[in-house]
């Protein structure tokens, strides 16, 4: 249900890059080296990495979440013209609020074939499958970089899964 491989422009290229950047911020801060940037036209209108380990663990603070959260509620009349641009294809609860938000354009830099929400689409009620479908999914567009944050991304949320049980277990 993605178009084609591939950034479509500049524009694209850039946002993707600027993903990157607070993606590898993200993982120097000790969280998942995931990020998303929303723009509407020109501009980069909200931003947010990955905040699911630092500071403290909470499963709900997806970069695509955060960004959503941050754009200024002025500009939610023009959902439709928004585009996410994200480090990993979104899972599926930033898929749903992508979904649900009306963003019309979704560019991801690497799949996620773990959870990536892209493949559900056919097994989506129909009202939501509209909407889903309604949306642009563009990617992967950027995976000679982002198949790297993704395989990281993984590694590091297994590793921090483990510990949790081990702390768990031992008290």
């Amino acid at each position: 249900m993605t178009e084609p491989a591939g950034v479509v422009d500049l524009r694209d290229q850039e946002r993707l890059d600027r993903a990157v950047r607070l993606a590898l911020d993200a993982e120097r801060s000790g969280n998942l080296p995931v990020a998303a940037v929303i723009a509407l036209g020109d501009k980069i209108v909200a931003e947010a990495a990955n905040a699911v380990l630092v500071p403290v663990f909470n499963p709900g603070r997806h970069a695509e979440i955060r960004a959503l959260a941050a754009v200024p509620e002025s500009l939610w009349p023009r959902a439709a013209e928004l585009t996410c641009y994200t480090t990993l294809e979104p899972c599926v609860m930033c898929f749903g609020a992508l979904i649900a938000h009306g963003v019309g354009r979704v560019v991801f830099g690497a799949s996620d074939p773990m959870s990536g929400g892209t493949a559900i689409i056919g097994q989506l009620p129909e009202y939501a499958a509209a909407k889903a479908r309604a949306i642009a999914w563009v990617g992967p567009a950027l995976p000679d970089i982002c198949d790297a944050l993704r395989d990281r991304a993984f590694e590091r949320s297994q590793a921090a899964r483990r510990q949790r049980r081990e702390s768990a277990a031992s008290r």
